[in-house]
């Protein structure tokens, strides 16, 4: 090896020993047989170097090392992964507690960057920018009608904390920009998008995701409900992909009692770790109830796994991703980083719900949730079949399974009622949300005038928004159907109220309305109203309703479609 590649090699090798991965106490370095490095090290940078001196035209090496990387690692598992540096820093970003920006939130309507809201304490609040501003320029670069995606935009607004940035803004129907030196700062990077009281006794939180203050922000909401007289919970992880185990494992300790297993972890170069609850749980007799879709990946099946293997609650919803395994960082010499799966987790009853997959077959494993829903799993419980060599018994002793996911006790179809070939245009095309942003726009001034988001749900249920979507649309090249739009009225008017309201009250006024008629949220305010969230409960319930022990029927809740999750228990 030539003396740079030696020092490449080092970097690397110290990097790989000092790297671990956590659960609880638990922390051991990486074990690599040195001789099987050295000979691939050799290898790589052998055929590099004749390349490089004995190719016919001169080539990029880096991008070849590059490209190399990238190959490699694709011929993993699913969920490993080669991140440029370049790309780093955006990456992490989503899971820190805060990055460097200006403290807004924005969309492109029309080509043109709309100011939608702006967060409280951040720069932009403190420099004067208000919601619905128009930003046109940013540092003496025109961004509008450029064709800029968000991203792009993004990159341009964010950068380091205390750094400058210059918009040129344009107000209302002006025909001059105003000006506006921004310091960047630290904005908060919430994961707890809402808590709120849905019923009598009764608390709801929605988790977007596990990053590294979701456990502050989750007992902080915890607190503000009890405050409330909240006695239950309901958790909502739908379309929660996960993030960090060590949050994950924080909240489920809120509701466990002392030794209780939460998870473990185990893999080739690490010894079985467990975590146990603590004791310390503020919500360990609390009424619980748990939400999951398709889309609930990693630390939220981590979550989800703990409840149910635990017996401490009832999951609602659909079938989990599946997934389960574990990726540590590991950063290389020139600052880009290596995810590489390094463990599997395991759910309390030993349980590993990580779905199938073949080594270097990512593009097939994504298509995974198409085929479900291909199959009616998103429709029918039917559909779902689990294996007899996967079967485990919670601590109570009912029947749940590994691999692919966590399978909810009760089932929720997803809801179709109203979804027609007109709204999907609606959807798909975003014109209902551009209508949106231009009704809030135009009639800024009346709808922030309103004290609570109660008062203008109120005042939007009164006026003819559908109406004025269905000319709006057409406008835009969406044919008008009338009996499509009357059979998708409620499901189109839900959509306008909920997020007209978002722009004005935030997630505070958007999912009060958005989730009114959630099959899902009114099952699991049944469930905790009715006090059948104790498995225990649950099951003498499914007996008394004559579900018997051998039966792999269904039944369903009084005055619901939906169907429980009824095998051997």
């Amino acid at each position: 090896m030539k003396k740079k590649d030696y020092l490449w090699f080092a970097l690397l090798l110290l990097a790989c020993v000092c790297l671990g991965f956590a659960v609880g106490k638990y922390n051991r370095p990486f074990s690599f047989n040195l001789k099987e490095l050295k000979q691939g090290q050799n290898k790589v940078n052998e055929t590099l170097d004749i390349i490089r001196q004995n190719y016919v035209d001169t080539v990029d090496i880096s991008r070849l090392t590059e490209s190399a990387v990238i190959k490699m690692v694709s011929e993993l598992d699913p969920h490993s992964s080669y991140i440029p540096a370049s790309d780093v820093e955006s990456v992490n970003e989503d899971l820190d507690v805060s990055f460097g920006g200006i403290g807004i939130q924005f969309n492109i309507t029309t080509d043109t960057i709309l100011i939608i809201s702006i967060i409280s304490g951040g720069p932009a609040e403190k420099a004067g920018l208000m919601p619905f501003d128009r930003i046109i320029t940013v540092n003496d670069s025109v961004v509008a009608g450029k064709g800029y995606s968000s991203n792009k935009i993004m990159r341009m607004l964010r950068g380091a904390k205390d750094s400058k940035v210059i918009l040129g803004v344009q107000r209302s129907n002006s025909e001059t920009l105003a000006t506006f030196e921004l310091t960047r700062g630290d904005i908060p990077n919430y994961s707890v998008d809402v808590s709120y009281k849905v019923a009598d006794g009764i608390g709801y939180i929605k988790v977007s995701k596990f990053a590294r203050s979701t456990f502050s922000e989750f007992i902080t909401a915890i607190a503000k409900l009890k405050q409330q007289g909240v006695k239950g919970f309901i958790i909502d992880l739908r379309d929660n992909p996960g993030g960090y185990l060590e949050s994950a494992v924080y909240m489920v300790n809120e509701f466990l009692s002392k030794s209780n297993l939460i998870v473990y972890t185990q893999g080739k170069a690490y010894p079985r770790s467990d975590a146990r609850a603590n004791g310390k749980g503020t919500c360990q007799d609390a009424p619980l109830v748990v939400l999951i879709n398709e889309a609930s990946g990693s630390a939220s099946e981590i979550f989800s796994g703990a409840i149910q293997d635990n017996d401490r609650g009832l999951i609602i919803g659909r079938r989990s991703f599946g997934k389960g395994l574990v990726q540590s960082k590991l950063d290389l010499s020139d600052k880009s980083e290596l995810v590489l799966t390094i463990a599997r987790y395991y759910t309390p009853s030993g349980r590993c719900i990580q779905k199938d997959y073949e080594l270097g077959k990512a593009y097939e494993y994504g298509q995974d949730l198409d085929n479900r829903f291909i199959h009616g799993e998103y429709f029918s419980e039917d559909s779902i079949h689990q294996k007899d060599s996967l079967e485990f018994r919670t601590v109570g002793g009912r029947i749940v399974y590994g691999g692919g996911g966590i399978m909810p006790d009760i089932f929720i179809p997803s809801d179709t009622v109203g979804v027609t070939s007109y709204f999907m245009k609606l959807v798909n095309s975003n014109v209902l949300y551009q209508y949106v942003l231009s009704y809030s726009d135009k009639h800024k001034d009346k709808l922030k005038s309103f004290a609570n988001y109660e008062a203008l749900y109120e005042y939007l249920k009164q006026q003819p928004l559908v109406g004025e979507l269905e000319e709006f649309a057409a406008d835009k090249g969406i044919k008008k159907r009338p009996v499509l739009m009357e059979e998708s009225r409620k499901l189109i008017e839900r959509q306008l109220y909920a997020y007209i309201i978002r722009n004005f009250f935030d997630n505070e006024g958007f999912y009060p309305v958005f989730l009114k008629d959630d099959a899902t949220m009114q099952k699991a305010i049944e469930v905790i109203t009715n006090n059948i969230w104790k498995p225990e409960i649950f099951v003498r319930y499914k007996k008394e309703n004559g579900v018997k022990k051998s039966e792999s029927a269904h039944i369903s809740l009084k005055g619901s479609k939906t169907v429980i999750y009824a095998s051997n228990s």
